[in-house]
C-alpha cells in the first residue's frame, strides 16, 4: 500500500494548514469560546461555501468533487490541529456519508447538493457515546396517514444549532428510517460544554408530526447498511484527534525551546527530550494507521477495515490525551491557565474521547472481531 500523498493531496493539506493558521489563531479560538457558540460563522462560510471543503468526498453527480476519504481526513487533521470551531465533521463525515449510504435518490440529489454548496448538517445520534449509535436510536417513529409522528431525545448532538440540515434516525416497525427535521419542528437547545470549540445541542421531540416528504431514506435500512457511513465518521474523528495531538505538541515544543531553567532551555534536558520523542513516535504510528485505513477504505476485506478504523480511533484518542497531558506538565505552573493553550487541547481530548466509542470500546471491538474470525476458522 502506497501511503505517500500525491501532489493534489499535499496541496490540500498545505493550503488548509495555511488558511487555518491565519483564520483560527489562538486568539480567535478563545474569542469563539468566549462567545459560547462553539461555531466560527465567518470561517465556516469561507471553507464550506467558498472553498468547497464539504464537497470534497461527495460524488460529482450530487455537486461534490468526488474525491475520497484520504482528502477528507487531511482537512479534518488540519481542523484538529488548530481546534477550528467548524461543523465540518458533522457535515462532511457524519451527515453526508449517512445520506449517501441510505438516502433515496431524490433526497440525495437535493440534500447532498446543499451540503456540497456549504449548508451545515448534522445527525441526531441517540447516544453520541455509543460505538454503534444506530443499534439503539434515540427516536421512534410511527405512521399517521401520510405523515409520521416522532418521539424521543438526543442528549448531545454536535453542531445542532449551527446546522441547516438535521438528520434524525428513528426506529420504525422493525427497521430504521431517516428523517430531515423541518426548521422549528422540535425543541432544540444549545448546551454549555467542557470543550468550547465544538458546539453541542440537545434535541427533544414529543409527538412531533412530520410530513411524509421529510422521510429521506429508501424504504428503511439497518445498522449494517449504514456501517460504511459510521466508518467515515470514525475516520474523520480519528483524523481530528491526530491533528489536535500535532497541534498541542507543536506549541509544547515551541514553549520548551524558549523556557529557560537553571541557565538552559528545558528542551535541552534529556528527560524532556525523551518524553517528546516518545510522543513523536506515537504520532507517526497513529498517522500511518489513519492514512492506511483511509487508503484501504472500501476494500474487499470488511473485517480488516473494521480493525484498522477501530485501531486508529483507539490510538488517536490515547495519543491526544497523552500529548495534552504532557503539554500541561511541560508548561509547568502555567500549563492550565487561560492565557496558555494546553487546556484547550486537553478539553478537546476529554470530549472527543467519548464520541462514537471510547478507546476501551474500540479495543473491545477489535477483540470481538478477532475472536469471531478465529471461531469461524
Amino acid at each position: 500500500m502506497n501511503l505517500v500523498l500525491n501532489d493534489d493531496q499535499r496541496m490540500i493539506r498545505e493550503e488548509a494548514a495555511r488558511l487555518l493558521s491565519q483564520r483560527s489563531s489562538s486568539e480567535r479560538v478563545r474569542q469563539v469560546v468566549d462567545e459560547g457558540r462553539g461555531h466560527d460563522e465567518g470561517l465556516w462560510k469561507t471553507v464550506s461555501a467558498e472553498l468547497g471543503w464539504c464537497a470534497m468526498a461527495i460524488p460529482e453527480a450530487y455537486g461534490g468533487l468526488g474525491l475520497g476519504p484520504t482528502e477528507l481526513i487531511l482537512l479534518m487533521e488540519a481542523v484538529g490541529q488548530r481546534l477550528a470551531a467548524l461543523p465540518l465533521w458533522s457535515s462532511a463525515c457524519a451527515a453526508a456519508p449517512l445520506l449517501a449510504a441510505v438516502g433515496k435518490d431524490e433526497a440525495k440529489a437535493v440534500l447532498l447538493a446543499r451540503i456540497a454548496a456549504g449548508d451545515a448538517a448534522t445527525v441526531a445520534w441517540g447516544d453520541i457515546g455509543s460505538i454503534d449509535p444506530l443499534t439503539t436510536p434515540g427516536f421512534s417513529a410511527r405512521r399517521d396517514g401520510d405523515n409520521y409522528v416522532l418521539d424521543g431525545r438526543a442528549e448531545q448532538v454536535p453542531d445542532l444549532v449551527a446546522a441547516q440540515i438535521v438528520l434524525v434516525p428513528a426506529s420504525l416497525d422493525d427497521r430504521l428510517a431517516l428523517f430531515q427535521l423541518p426548521a422549528g419542528s422540535a425543541d432544540i437547545r444549545l448546551l454549555g460544554t467542557l470543550d468550547g470549540t465544538r458546539q453541542i445541542g440537545s434535541l427533544t421531540m414529543d409527538n412531533v408530526v412530520l410530513p411524509g416528504s421529510s422521510r429521506v431514506d429508501a424504504h428503511g435500512f439497518t445498522a449494517d447498511t449504514a456501517d460504511p457511513a459510521l466508518a467515515i465518521a470514525q475516520l474523520g474523528l480519528a483524523a481530528e484527534q491526530v491533528g489536535a495531538a500535532r497541534g498541542v505538541m507543536d506549541l509544547t515544543l515551541d514553549y520548551i525551546a524558549s523556557r529557560v531553567q537553571f541557565g538552559r532551555t528545558i528542551a535541552s534536558f534529556q528527560a524532556v527530550k525523551h518524553r517528546c520523542a516518545a510522543l513523536e513516535v506515537d504520532l507517526a504510528e497513529a498517522r500511518a494507521l489513519l492514512y492506511g485505513a483511509a487508503a484501504n477504505f472500501g476494500g474487499a476485506d470488511i473485517q480488516e477495515q473494521r480493525l484498522e478504523i477501530a485501531s486508529a480511533r483507539a490510538l488517536a484518542s490515547d495519543l491526544l490525551f497523552r500529548a495534552a497531558e504532557e503539554s500541561i506538565q511541560l508548561h509547568g505552573g502555567v500549563g492550565f491557565t487561560w492565557e496558555y493553550d494546553p487546556h484547550l487541547y486537553f478539553k478537546r481530548a476529554q470530549a472527543s474521547a467519548v464520541m462514537l466509542g471510547s478507546a476501551g470500546a474500540q479495543r473491545a471491538r477489535i477483540a470481538e472481531t478477532l475472536l469471531e474470525s478465529e471461531a469461524s476458522r
